[in-house]
C-alpha cells in the first residue's frame, strides 16, 4: 500500500506540475459557468418543471466540455513516458505492474474529480441569492454527480487503455476520443430504433449517457448503469494492465 500511495502522489504531483491541469480548470469553468448562466437565465422567463440540475447536467455546453476532458487528461499518461523513456527506470523499480496501473489511474481520477468540484459552488451561490434549492430533492443532486464520477470512472480507464497502445500523445487522444464518441453516441440510435425495435429502443437509451444523467438529475436512481460503469471501469484497466506487462516483456 506504501508503495501504491508513492506513485499516486507522483502522479498527482507531476499532473499539476504541468500547466496542462491548470488551463483545463481555467476553460472547464469559463464553459460550466456560462451554462449555468444560461441555464438560470432561462428559468427565469417563466415557471417550469425542470430545476437548475437539470438544466446544467443536460445541455450541448455540458457534454461538449465533459466529452473533451478524457483526451486531455489522459493522453500522456503512458504515452509521454513511452516517449521520454521515463517509463523504463518504473519497469525496473520493485514495484508491481498493478501497482503503476492503479496509481496512473486514481491519480487522474483524482484530477477529474478536482476539476468538477468547483462548480458545486455555482449551486451554493444560488441558494445564497435565492434562498431556494436548486434541486428538487438532494438526491438529484447527489446523483448527478455520482454519475458523473461513474461515467469519469469509465471514460479515464478508456483513457488509459488507449494511452498505454501507443508513444504518441495526439494518437492517444485521437483514440481516445474516438472509442468514448462512438459509447456516448449509442444512445441516438434509440430514435432510429424506435421505428423498429421497441426492445432495441430500450436498450440503447440504458446505455446512453444522455439518457441516464436525464433520470439521475432528476433524483431516479437505476442500479444498472452503477453496475455498467463499475464493470466497464475494471475491464478496461485489466486490458491497461495487460497493454503495460506485453510492453515491459517487449522491452
Amino acid at each position: 500500500m506504501r508503495t501504491f500511495w508513492i506513485l499516486w502522489k507522483r502522479e498527482v504531483a507531476s499532473a499539476f506540475q504541468t500547466p496542462m491541469a491548470w488551463v483545463v480548470l481555467f476553460f472547464l469553468l469559463l464553459v460550466t459557468g456560462f451554462n449555468f448562466y444560461a441555464g438560470v437565465s432561462v428559468l427565469n422567463h417563466g415557471p417550469t418543471e425542470v430545476t437548475v440540475v437539470e438544466s446544467f447536467f443536460n445541455t450541448v455546453f455540458f457534454w461538449f466540455s465533459f466529452l473533451l476532458l478524457f483526451p486531455l487528461l489522459t493522453m500522456r499518461l503512458y504515452s509521454e513516458e513511452y516517449r521520454s523513456g521515463t517509463i523504463e527506470p518504473l519497469m525496473t523499480a520493485p514495484v508491481r505492474d498493478t501497482q503503476v496501473v492503479l496509481a496512473k489511474f486514481f491519480g487522474v481520477l483524482f484530477l477529474y474529480a478536482f476539476l468538477w468540484m468547483p462548480t458545486g459552488l455555482y449551486f451554493l451561490v444560488f441558494w445564497w441569492q435565492t434562498h431556494l434549492t436548486s434541486a428538487g430533492a438532494i438526491g438529484a443532486f447527489v446523483g448527478s454527480y455520482l454519475l458523473l464520477l461513474l461515467m469519469g470512472m469509465f471514460y479515464l480507464s478508456l483513457g488509459c487503455l488507449c494511452s498505454s497502445l501507443t508513444r504518441h500523445q495526439i494518437t492517444a487522444a485521437v483514440m481516445t476520443f474516438a472509442v468514448i464518441a462512438l459509447f456516448f453516441l449509442t444512445g441516438l440510435l434509440s430514435f432510429l430504433a424506435g421505428h423498429v425495435d421497441t426492445m432495441m429502443q430500450g436498450i440503447t437509451i440504458t446505455f446512453s449517457p444522455i439518457d441516464q444523467m436525464t433520470q439521475f438529475s432528476r433524483g431516479i436512481f437505476d442500479t444498472r448503469p452503477v453496475v455498467w460503469y463499475l464493470v466497464m471501469t475494471g475491464l478496461c484497466l485489466f486490458l491497461t494492465l495487460q497493454s503495460f506487462q506485453a510492453r515491459r516483456w517487449r522491452s
